[in-house]
C-alpha cells in the first residue's frame, strides 16, 4: 500500500508539473506577442524558453546532485532565478488596473510548478534514504544473517581466571658425582631460581565479531593507520563498496564500534571528523 501511494503521488506530481509548466509557457507567449512579437509567431513561442528552460536545467542538475548525495548550489540558483522571473513576468503580463483574480490566475501556474518540483524532490530523497538503509542492513552474499543478535562481552584486562601460569620449576638436584677418573667439562649448578607465576601471563582476549557490514568496514579503517577514521574517509570507503555515503550512518557505526571496543577511543583523533 505504501509503495502504491508513493507511485501515485509521484505520477500526479509529474502531471502537475507538466500542466503548470505548459500554462506558464503559453501565458508568457501571449505576453511576448502583445509586446513586439505579434507578427513573429515563431519568435513569440521561442521567447518563453529563455526563461523556463533555466528552470528545467536547474531542476535536472538538482536531481543529479541528489542522486550523488550532494548539494548543487549553482543549480538551486538557476531554479530560483528562473522561477522568480517566470512568476514576475506572468504577473506583470496581466497589465495595470486588472482585477486581483487576474494576477492570482497568472501567478498560480509557475508557483504550482515550483511546489510540484519540491514535492517530487522530497520523494526522491525519501527513496534514496530508504535505499541506503536497506543496503546497509543487507548481509553480504553467501553469509546468512543471524536470526538472533549475539552480544559478546569482552574483557581485555588480565585477571586471575584468564592467566595461565606455568608451574614453578623444581630445584635442579646437584649432579651426581663423576668417577674419580673422569673430569666433567661443564660446571655444575647447585640451584635454579623458581619462575615467578605472574611473569608468563597469557592474554585470552577474544576478537569482536561484527554482523553489520558498515561496522566491519569502519572497524577495519581503525587498523589501517591506527587513527580514528574521519567522516569523509568512512563515507568514501562505504561508497566504494556500495554501502551508500550517508554521514549519519557512518558516525553511528563509528559510535557502535567504539562502544564495543572502548580502547579504540584512545587512538589519535587528529583527522577524525
Amino acid at each position: 500500500m505504501d509503495r502504491a501511494i508513493t507511485a501515485i503521488a509521484a505520477a500526479l506530481t509529474v502531471v502537475l508539473t507538466a500542466v503548470a509548466f505548459w500554462l506558464s509557457y503559453e501565458h508568457l507567449q501571449e505576453v511576448a506577442a502583445r509586446h513586439g512579437m505579434a507578427e513573429a509567431v515563431a519568435r513569440s513561442w521561442a521567447w518563453p524558453a529563455t526563461v523556463d528552460l533555466f528552470i528545467v536545467i536547474g531542476e535536472l542538475l538538482i536531481l543529479r546532485a541528489s542522486l550523488a548525495h550532494r548539494v548543487d548550489w549553482w543549480a538551486i540558483s538557476l531554479v530560483i532565478a528562473g522561477d522568480g522571473a517566470s512568476i514576475s513576468l506572468n504577473v506583470a503580463g496581466v497589465g495595470q488596473d486588472a482585477n486581483i483574480l487576474n494576477y492570482v490566475v497568472a501567478a498560480v501556474p509557475p508557483v504550482a510548478a515550483l511546489l510540484a518540483f519540491g514535492a517530487l524532490m522530497r520523494q526522491v530523497h525519501s527513496y534514496l534514504a530508504h535505499r541506503a538503509t536497506t543496503v546497509v542492513n543487507t548481509p553480504p552474499p553467501g553469509v546468512e544473517a543471524p536470526s538472533t543478535p549475539v552480544t559478546v562481552a569482552v574483557n581485555c584486562s588480565p585477571t586471575a581466571g584468564s592467566v595461565a601460569a606455568l608451574p614453578a620449576l623444581d630445584s635442579v638436584p646437584a649432579a651426581a658425582s663423576a668417577p674419580a677418573s673422569i673430569q666433567t667439562s661443564t660446571p655444575e649448578t647447585d640451584d635454579l631460581a623458581p619462575v615467578a607465576k605472574s611473569s608468563t601471563a597469557v592474554d585470552l582476549c577474544m576478537p569482536v565479531v561484527y554482523a553489520n557490514r558498515v561496522d566491519q568496514l569502519v572497524r577495519a579503517l581503525y587498523g589501517s593507520d591506527f587513527t580514528q577514521p574521519s567522516t569523509a574517509r568512512m563515507t568514501q570507503a562505504m561508497a566504494a563498496v556500495g554501502l551508500g555515503a550517508s554521514e549519519s550512518t557512518a558516525r553511528t557505526s563509528r559510535g557502535r564500534v567504539k562502544a564495543r571496543e572502548p580502547h579504540l577511543a584512545h587512538l589519535p583523533a587528529a583527522i577524525a571528523g
